[in-house]
């Protein structure tokens, strides 16, 4: 049959039946291209070498005389290009395997690049390039705890300091391909997600459209989990302050009842001052100032916070997120004073961090503001005045002062042994009321 004439019925059939064979030889071609243009980049840089190596290798060369010295520098050259052949070697026949093996080849294929990945930090770039990282993801979604674990241990190295790497795994359906129940894992596969997770949520920073809604639940569950380690829970808790450094993440953390799991960890002190962090970052948006609000609680959670004297970050965080409820909200001011936030903040005004103290000075300003606009002149029905400067006047006005400022002795009597009972001053408490009573009580902020 000419070259011209068409093809018959069955030739069709073959070739369209060999397509699939061609598709794969091509792929192959491509791939082992890949590996021949990274083999002789490595060779023509061991060949020629940098100006510095040569430099290096003339200058120890001439400054040995003697030859054993000389024959151990040829050795250790040698050796170090030996050292570098191997691991080109290794390399290209673990991608090999990773691309075309089976998959308990595809296990030991992971591990070799992970090894090699923490051994030496430009493999991680040459990996985008041999298109592994798709692989690793895929290998992320097995149902097998070895294969999905590897693939993880193998994609955080690959993520460590790379902004490409970490967008390529996104685009893959990493994020995507978390466990919808963390019962199912263990520990160590819990870390391994949390910690790449992390790592992965360094996007959000540089404005990429991070998809927070499918990992929140997964990062929720952890927290809340009493079965997971404070290390897992801490790495879960870096991710959140990551994603909460942006005001588009505040709707989706709010919605999944971030807030509440956060004030739930505030309470803990090892997890307590990233979770206060976090909240910082939530308040002073509309849905999360809201959230805050409304949650019952607060503020005795957060007041909590305020008399841990050994965590002087926690009481000033706690302090910071108590400003921005209470300001110009007479109803959350109501609400704390009703809780005994004043004793609190006195004790903090007196014994906490320079920033906790004028933090916490503001706040009873603020009450101190409050209660004389509600004593002061009002509508309705008065009693009858007595004339200023008349002997009766002048007498209750004496009675009045002397009353309230027995009160006042009495008050500051109770908070300070609080404050001396918790703070273990070596000081006798008899001297420090003694102190404090002899003070004019208008140099107290409230």
């Amino acid at each position: 049959m000419c070259p011209s004439q068409p093809p018959n019925m069955s030739n069709s059939s073959s070739s369209s039946s060999s397509s699939p064979i061609w598709l794969l030889s091509y792929i192959k071609l491509q791939f082992f291209g890949r590996i021949r243009r990274f083999l002789r980049s490595k060779a023509a840089r061991k060949r020629y070498g940098s100006t510095t190596d040569r430099f290096d290798i003339v200058s120890i060369k001439s400054s040995v005389d003697d030859d054993d010295d000389k024959e151990v520098v040829a050795q250790q050259v040698m050796g170090r290009e030996k050292s570098e052949d191997d691991s080109a070697v290794v390399l290209q026949r673990s991608v090999k395997k990773l691309h075309f093996g089976r998959w308990e080849e595809k296990e030991k294929a992971a591990k070799e690049i992970e090894r090699l990945t923490r051994e030496d930090g430009k493999t991680r770039k040459l990996m985008a390039e041999l298109e592994v990282i798709p692989v690793l993801v895929a290998m992320v979604a097995s149902d097998v705890p070895s294969r999905r674990l590897v693939g993880v241990t193998a994609l955080i190295e690959l993520a460590h300091g790379t902004y490409t790497n970490k967008v390529l795994m996104v685009e893959a359906g990493i994020l995507s391909k978390l466990p919808k129940n963390i019962d199912i894992i263990d520990e160590s596969t819990r870390s391994g997600f949390a910690e790449l997770l992390l790592s992965l949520s360094s996007l959000a920073n540089n404005q990429f459209p991070f998809a927070s809604s499918e990992i929140l639940p997964f990062l929720t569950s952890i927290l809340e989990s009493s079965s997971s380690s404070v290390e897992t829970k801490v790495l879960c808790l870096g991710t959140l302050y990551n994603m909460s450094t942006v005001l588009d993440s505040a709707g989706p953390l709010v919605s999944n009842g971030a807030v509440q799991t956060l004030l739930m960890l505030s309470s803990i002190k090892e997890l307590s001052e990233k979770a206060l962090a976090t909240l910082g970052h939530l308040v002073v948006t509309l849905m999360g100032k809201k959230a805050l609000e409304n949650s019952p609680m607060v503020p005795q959670s957060l007041m909590e916070t305020l008399t841990w004297e050994d965590k002087p970050k926690c009481q000033e965080l706690s302090a910071y997120i108590l400003m921005i409820l209470a300001h110009q909200s007479s109803a959350q001011r109501q609400k704390m004073a009703k809780s005994g936030i004043v004793s609190v903040l006195l004790e903090v005004a007196l014994l906490g961090s320079p920033l906790a103290q004028k933090r916490a000075l503001k706040l009873l300003q603020w009450f101190k503001d409050e209660r004389q606009a509600k004593i002061g002149p009002h509508s309705g029905p008065q009693t009858g005045r007595i004339t200023i400067g008349s002997p009766i006047n002048q007498m209750e006005a004496q009675e009045g002062k002397k009353m309230m400022k027995n009160l006042v002795k009495q008050s500051l009597h109770k908070n300070m042994e609080m404050i001396t009972r918790r703070a273990n001053a070596s000081e006798d408490s008899s001297k420090l009321k003694t102190l404090v009573i002899s003070t004019s009580s208008k140099s107290l902020p409230y």
